[in-house]
């Protein structure tokens, strides 16, 4: 686990290993998420790259008698 210092304009350096790992470029954007007490810094993907993900997911839907059309 990497430790990282908040600078006197709350910056932080993201470590080289994990720069690696994200394969994190100059100018990536990260979302910001407070959760269990904690932030996460977590990659956007751009929605281009989300194409075909639920390709072959079946879409037939059972629907209740009191839903249908």
């Amino acid at each position: 686990m990497a430790t990282v210092t908040v600078s006197p304009k709350f910056q932080v350096v993201i470590p080289l290993e994990v720069r690696k790992r994200w394969q994190l470029q100059p100018g990536a954007k990260l979302q910001i998420v407070e959760f269990n007490g904690g932030v996460r810094l977590l990659p956007e993907v751009a929605p281009a790259s989300l194409r075909g993900i639920a390709r072959g997911m079946d879409t037939t839907l059972l629907r209740d008698a009191d839903r249908l059309l």
